[in-house]
């Protein structure tokens, strides 16, 4: 049931998030699209309720628990992040918006960047882990919670590698290339009345 509703809140996101921008780009009812978009929190919330339940009523904990967890905090690190992309790129496809920012290429901006990304990465794991320590101690010795531990490794491991990502930019930051130098006139006889050519 747990992975079915996962499933359920996944596809209902991007539903209404399509109907969101929809009606507030393409039938011009902005309120009712920004209604739509605020209904997307409504989905972790349910999540979460099924899953406290769930272990309430005494099923065992496991990786699809886990998974309810890390599926949360992920939407909640990088749902946002998710409708900002989106609408930014309807608003200029159908309301005639600025074109979407993209992110910068190089030197100090594409590190601020690179630390930006992993900031919502770490976020999102940060409440995963936090999700998944509630479970373990709301199962406490009754329950075997090595499934939720393991989970809890895996965001050890999204927060690892995000921070190496975004400090390897900082350490070693990425730099515009040259752009070839212009031709000296000299080295083709131009401006002293001499051809190239010989």
């Amino acid at each position: 049931m747990i992975v079915g509703l996962i499933i359920a809140c996944e596809v209902a996101f991007w539903v209404l998030l399509a109907a969101g921008l929809t009606f507030r780009y393409g039938l011009r009812m902005p309120r009712t699209g920004m209604a739509l978009l605020l209904c997307e929190p409504l989905l972790e919330i349910v999540l979460f309720a099924v899953t406290a339940i769930d272990l309430r009523n005494g099923a065992e904990p496991d990786w699809r628990h886990g998974l309810a967890a890390v599926y949360i905090g992920f939407t909640v690190g990088l749902g946002h992040s998710t409708v900002k992309w989106a609408d930014a790129r309807a608003a200029h496809r159908f309301a005639g918006g600025p074109p979407p920012v993209r992110p910068p290429k190089y030197g100090t901006a594409r590190t601020v960047h690179e630390w930006k990304v992993a900031g919502r990465w770490i976020l999102a794991s940060a409440v995963a882990l936090a999700l998944l320590q509630g479970a373990v101690w709301y199962v406490g010795d009754h329950g075997d919670t090595g499934s939720l531990r393991a989970w809890q490794t895996r965001m050890l491991w999204v927060i690892g590698i995000n921070l190496v990502i975004a400090a390897s930019y900082t350490f070693f930051p990425k730099r515009e290339p040259e752009r070839a130098g212009v031709e000296n006139p000299l080295d083709t006889g131009a401006g002293t009345g001499r051809s190239s050519r010989r």
